[in-house]
């Protein structure tokens, strides 16, 4: 299992994460998203087939692009 933070800029709410929780859920492989809306933080733990790339993909495609 992977397991990485990436620093979301554009978090700014309670909201914004359930949104991304909700997206990356949906993702084949992803085990699990929690969020920071203060920190603008997302650590999400994963196996294949979901890769960084990926997620890093599916941020960007919802407008929340990880740093």
């Amino acid at each position: 299992m992977a397991k990485k933070t990436f620093s979301i800029p554009k978090i700014s709410c309670g909201h914004c994460v359930m949104a991304i929780k909700n997206e990356l859920a949906e993702m084949p492989g992803v085990r699990k998203v929690e969020g920071s809306p203060q920190g603008k933080t997302i650590e999400v733990e994963w196996d294949a087939p979901a890769t960084e790339e990926g997620i890093r993909a599916a941020l960007a495609e919802i407008n929340y692009p990880a740093a």
